[in-house]
């Protein structure tokens, strides 16, 4: 089993940044890739970035330039840094784990990032 606990959201004015930390703990191994996801009220939840097991990264095109996402394996964590933050940004973030063998994808429980104007 793999659990994952997320930190870092809050409130912050347009144009200023926060970081966001997803750890994972249980059985890392069964891990392939780890990702951000969003979920604005009233919107389906987006992809935001992916970082592989490889260190291979995506990105969606609204964030590209303005965040990034990275891992300290020393600590089995995945960060997201989010900069230049618009009020569109607005929304519940999630972590996400993909693991290998089709098991079923693991989601963190969500931090709430909100950007004022």
């Amino acid at each position: 089993q793999v659990q994952l606990v997320e930190s870092g959201g809050g409130l912050v004015q347009a144009g200023g940044s926060l970081r966001l930390s997803c750890a994972a703990s249980g059985s890392i191994f069964s891990i392939k890739a780890m990702g951000w996801y969003r979920q604005a009220p009233g919107k389906q939840r987006e992809l935001v970035a992916v970082i592989t097991r490889g260190g291979s990264t995506n990105y969606a095109d609204f964030v590209k330039g303005r965040f990034t996402i990275s891992r300290e394996d020393a600590k089995n964590t995945v960060y997201l840094q989010m900069n230049s933050l618009k009020p569109e940004d607005t929304a519940v973030y999630y972590c996400r784990a993909d693991l290998w063998y089709g098991a079923p994808n693991i989601w963190g429980q969500g931090t709430q990032v909100t950007v004022s104007s």
